[in-house]
C-alpha cells in the first residue's frame, strides 16, 4: 500500500475515465499536467478586466494631475495621450464582448500584453526605471499568474522584465520641480530594474503557486462531493426497496384470499395444509409491509439504515476476494463481555475503506487483514497489508489530493491507474463522520490505514 487512489462506488473503485462519464470532470489526462491546464483555463472575464485597467487609469490620471499642479517638468501632451489609449482601449473591451464573457488563454495573455505596454510607454515618459512607479509592471504578471495557464504567465513574465532592464537604459528623465535638479546614477537605475524583475517573479510565483493549490483543491472537493452523491444514490436504494414493498401489499392480499378459499375446498389433508402454509406466509409478508407504510422512519433503520460491523467488514472486503495471489481476511474484536454493535449505515465509510482496500490489493505481497474493534468508547477500523509500505514521501503528503505511486494498469492487480484522489476523498469523507485517520507503516514491513471513532458518531440507536 505504497501510493493511493480510490473508486466510487460500495462494491469497487471506480477510474478516473469512470468518474468523467458519470459527469464528475476530473480532466482528460492523468497526473499534474491535467491538472495544471484545468485549474487555470479560462478564469480570466472581461468584467473583472475591465474594473481593474479603471483602477489603474484612475491611479494614472491622478499621478499626471498631481504632478501638473506641482509644478513638474513632463510631457504632459504625450502622457495623456498613453492614458488615453488606455481608456479608449479599455471601452472597446468593455463594449465589444459582455462583462460575463471569460477570455481564451491567447486572447488574455495579449489583453495583458497591452496592459504592461500602456504601463511601460507611460513609466518611459516619466523617468524609466527611476520613477518608483516602475513597480505596476507587476500587476498584469500577476493576474496572468493567478487566472492563465503556464507559458502565457512565463511569455508576460519575460516580457515585463526585458521592458523593466530597457528602461534602466533608454528613458526620458525623471520629472523634476522648478529649480531642483536631481541626478540618477546608472547604477541606481540598473538596480531598481533588477529589484522589479525579482518583484515581478516573485509575487507571481506566490500568486500561482496559492492558485494552483486552491483550484486543485476545489476541484478535488468537488470529486469527493461527486462521490459521496453517488453513494448516496447507492444507498437511498433501501428506501426505493421499501416503496416498491409497498406496493406489494395489494397482490398478498388477493393471495392470501385464494389461499383461504383453496384451504376450504381442499379435497385432502396435504392440500388443505399447503393452503394453509400459504395463508401464514402471506400474513408474515403483509406484517412486514405493515411496519413498512406504518413506521417507515423506523422500519428502514431496521431494514436498511443498520447494519452489524462484522457485515461492514464483510461487504469492504468482499469486492476483492477473488483477487489472484493476495488473500484478503476480516476481523473483528471488543472488549471482553461487550456485544458486537450495529452501526448506522453510512456511505462515506463503505466507499472509503473499499478503496483503501483496493489500493492494498496492487501493493501487498500476499495477505490484507481489516479489522474492525470496539470497546466502550470507540469503534476502530484498520487496513494492513504486508507490501512494502508507504515511503517517506508519500507517507508526509497521504491525505492531500493528486498522490499516488500506484503502477500502471499493466503492473496492478486491479488495473486501475491512479490520479492520486483515493486517499483525499476517503480521508474527507470519513472526516465527515467524526473519524480520525491515521497512516503508518506496520512493523516490520506494510502499510496501515485506521480509523476511529466515538461510538456516538456511528452507532446505531437500539431497535
Amino acid at each position: 500500500m505504497q501510493g493511493e487512489d480510490g473508486g466510487e462506488d460500495g462494491s469497487k473503485p471506480a477510474t478516473p475515465g469512470e468518474l468523467a462519464r458519470d459527469g464528475i470532470g476530473l480532466g482528460a489526462d492523468q497526473g499534474e499536467d491535467w491538472s495544471e491546464g484545468a485549474v487555470h483555463r479560462g478564469r480570466l472575464r472581461v468584467r473583472t478586466l475591465v474594473t481593474l485597467r479603471w483602477l489603474v487609469v484612475a491611479g494614472e490620471t491622478a499621478l499626471l494631475l498631481v504632478a501638473a499642479g506641482m509644478g513638474f517638468s513632463l510631457p504632459f501632451f504625450l502622457c495623456f495621450a498613453v492614458v488615453g489609449a488606455g481608456i479608449w482601449v479599455n471601452l472597446l473591451t468593455g463594449v465589444a464582448s459582455p462583462g460575463q464573457r471569460v477570455f481564451g488563454d491567447r486572447e488574455a495573455g495579449a489583453q495583458l500584453g497591452i496592459d504592461i505596454l500602456q504601463i511601460s510607454t507611460l513609466i518611459f515618459l516619466t523617468g524609466g526605471s527611476s520613477n518608483p512607479f516602475v513597480l505596476l509592471l507587476i500587476a498584469p504578471v500577476t493576474l496572468a499568474a493567478a487566472t492563465l495557464p503556464l507559458r502565457p504567465v512565463l511569455t508576460l513574465a519575460a516580457m515585463a522584465s526585458v521592458i523593466s532592464a530597457v528602461l534602466a537604459i533608454v528613458s526620458l528623465p525623471l520629472p523634476q520641480s522648478p529649480g531642483m535638479e536631481v541626478v540618477i546614477p546608472l547604477s541606481f537605475r540598473v538596480a531598481a530594474a533588477l529589484a522589479n524583475i525579482a518583484g515581478i517573479a516573485l509575487t507571481a510565483g506566490y500568486v500561482r503557486q496559492a492558485a494552483v493549490e486552491s483550484a486543485r483543491m476545489a476541484l478535488a472537493l468537488d470529486v469527493t462531493q461527486a462521490v459521496l452523491a453517488r453513494e448516496q444514490r447507492l444507498s437511498a436504494l433501501g428506501a426505493l426497496a421499501a416503496a416498491a414493498a409497498h406496493e406489494l401489499g395489494t397482490p398478498l392480499a388477493t393471495i392470501s384470499i385464494v389461499a383461504k378459499e383453496l384451504g376450504r375446498e381442499a379435497p385432502t389433508p396435504a392440500v388443505k395444509e399447503d393452503a394453509e402454509l400459504l395463508v401464514s406466509q402471506a400474513e408474515r409478508c403483509r406484517e412486514i409491509l405493515r411496519r413498512l407504510t406504518e413506521t417507515p422512519d423506523a422500519a428502514a433503520d431496521v431494514v436498511h439504515e443498520r447494519l452489524s460491523l462484522r457485515q461492514l467488514v464483510q461487504e469492504v472486503i468482499e469486492p476483492h476476494g477473488g483477487v489472484k495471489g493476495v488473500r484478503v481476511e476480516a476481523i473483528v474484536t471488543g472488549a471482553k463481555g461487550m456485544k458486537t454493535p450495529d452501526i448506522r449505515r453510512l456511505p462515506e465509510i463503505t466507499h472509503a475503506f473499499t478503496s483503501f482496500v483496493e489500493n492494498a490489493v496492487d501493493f501487498a505481497k500476499s495477505e490484507i487483514l481489516v479489522s474492525a474493534r470496539f470497546d466502550a468508547e470507540t469503534i476502530s477500523m484498520e487496513v494492513r497489508d504486508d507490501g512494502p509500505g508507504f515511503s517517506a514521501e508519500v507517507l508526509s503528503k497521504l491525505g492531500e489530493p493528486y498522490v499516488t505511486t500506484r503502477p500502471g494498469a499493466e503492473g496492478s492487480r486491479t488495473g486501475h491507474i491512479g490520479m492520486g484522489l483515493g486517499f483525499f476523498i476517503a480521508k474527507t469523507l470519513l472526516e465527515r463522520t467524526g473519524a480520525l485517520v491515521t497512516f503508518q507503516n506496520g512493523r516490520p514491513h506494510g502499510a496501515v490505514v485506521s480509523a476511529r471513532w466515538p461510538r456516538s458518531k456511528i452507532e446505531a440507536g437500539a431497535m
